[in-house]
């Protein structure tokens, strides 16, 4: 087992990443199980990426693009 003991800056980051992740999670299932009931259709990563690329992008959620993309991926 290891444990960490972030910084106060660090625990700040880890906590606002996990949140972005959890969004970003939230937000690519729902589109997903909509997509599927609508068309029948899967998703692809590709798809997925490509969504989340589009995301970062709009004033809404423009703050995806302050963490890194590697959790959100």
């Amino acid at each position: 087992m290891c444990r960490a003991y972030p910084t106060p800056e660090q625990a700040a980051v880890l906590n606002r990443t996990f949140g972005c992740v959890r969004l970003v999670w939230n937000k690519t299932l729902s589109e997903r199980n909509r997509r599927y009931r609508a068309e029948g259709a899967r998703t692809s990563y590709r798809e997925t990426d490509a969504a989340l690329t589009e995301w970062k992008r709009t004033e809404e959620l423009a703050f995806l693009s302050e963490v890194s993309s590697v959790p959100l991926q």
